[in-house]
């Protein structure tokens, strides 16, 4: 069975974007929560640990998705790693740099004695989350990175070399059995860590298993949608009755983020201009013999609108960047924590407002001056 990307599926869907842009700040609010107990949003904020399944699906499904499309070409590794290195070392390197040059502020002991005691080879091979190291609280959330680099190393060759689309289902369907029951064994073993990779795997398995779905059913739009809207209709439910509480509860979100995911490229319009695939098929127009007259239409949608333009839109671009200073920002105006303190519930908002926005204007200024500029060299590869 040939792997191609389906002819209705454009090669950019921008809700995405806006679905990253709300997974970002569902996790910055997760950072927060303790400031809004009392509040109508403490109960989305406590949840906002799930915000990470969101990036795992995402990031699953399109880094898949790009390998098989390209794993007959040339430089297929070469490409891959350039451009992944591309994507994730220089905001990594850089918070890096800022944490442990001004360790008075974000560590505690002076530079020197930083950096003496860093993880450094941790760091730099990424399995920080593997082992029992103690990591600055600033570079806490480096853990969802080092998964997504140990996953990719292994499962861009397993792409390459398994030809057989049955065989990377193989793969992932292992990789789904493995984390909840790891999780579920994990009290028993304790040998892991909350954020060992064993344990996360569910989202970026589902989002890789859907990518690997589309590229070989041969779905329509319409049969895509239906799934989409099941799954994560069954995921939420089942997150919130019977696997609440479990070690099914990070695979039941996966499932239902998953569900979300599929259905916003089923009723995604593309890009205008788009031509990766045939005219007609990427942008909506009438002609589209996979689905019927407003199946595709996503821009008529309320959802896709909000999610492909206005602060959502934006949110995404700079989601990576502020995933990993979000923390910083919010170390670096700890002073204003303490000038509110005694303002009660008004003081903790306004230190939450403060906190979206000081970590909001360094990712933007960190995406248009530093990223953007960085993310030009893809296209030598």
């Amino acid at each position: 069975m040939p792997i191609q990307r389906p002819t209705w599926l454009p090669s950019y869907l921008p809700e995405l974007d806006g679905l990253r842009g709300l997974a970002i700040l569902w996790v910055v609010l997760y950072h927060c929560d303790p400031l809004l107990t009392g509040t109508c949003m403490h109960r989305v904020a406590e949840w906002g640990w799930a915000g990470v399944i969101v990036f795992f699906v995402l990031s699953g499904f399109l880094i898949t998705a790009n390998l098989l499309g390209t794993r007959d070409k040339p430089h297929y590794f070469h490409n891959f790693h350039a451009r992944r290195a591309l994507r994730i070392w220089p905001v990594y390197a850089l918070t890096l740099a800022v944490v442990y040059l001004n360790a008075p502020w974000f560590i505690g002991p002076s530079v020197w004695e930083a950096v003496k005691t860093a993880p450094w080879l941790a760091y730099i091979f990424f399995v920080q989350n593997l082992f029992h190291v103690t990591l600055p609280p600033a570079l806490g959330p480096s853990w969802a990175l080092a998964i997504e680099e140990q996953y990719y190393f292994f499962w861009a060759p397993l792409v390459r070399w398994l030809r057989r689309p049955w065989m990377l289902a193989g793969v992932l369907a292992c990789a789904l059995v493995c984390s909840p029951l790891v999780r579920h064994l994990n009290p028993v073993w304790l040998w892991t860590l909350p954020t060992h990779t064993l344990i996360k795997l569910d989202g970026i398995a589902l989002g890789s298993l859907m990518a690997l779905g589309l590229y070989t059913l041969r779905l329509s739009r319409r049969v895509c949608l239906w799934i989409g809207l099941g799954a994560f209709a069954l995921g939420i439910a089942a997150a919130a009755t019977v696997a609440g509480g479990t070690s099914l509860l990070d695979t039941a979100l996966a499932m239902g983020f998953a569900g979300a995911v599929l259905a916003l490229m089923a009723t995604s319009t593309g890009v205008p201009g788009d031509r990766s695939s045939p005219p007609g098929w990427s942008t909506g127009v009438p002609g589209d013999r996979s689905s019927s007259p407003g199946w595709s239409t996503g821009a008529r949608n309320p959802i896709n609108v909000i999610l492909r333009c206005g602060p959502l839109a934006f949110y995404g671009r700079i989601s990576y960047g502020l995933y990993m200073i979000h923390i910083v920002a919010f170390i670096f105006i700890g002073w204003f924590d303490l000038w509110m303190a005694p303002y009660g519930m008004a003081g903790n908002l306004a230190v939450v407002a403060a906190r979206l926005a000081v970590s909001t204007a360094l990712a933007a200024a960190m995406w248009y001056g530093f990223e953007s500029q960085i993310l030009k060299l893809k296209r030598y590869f």
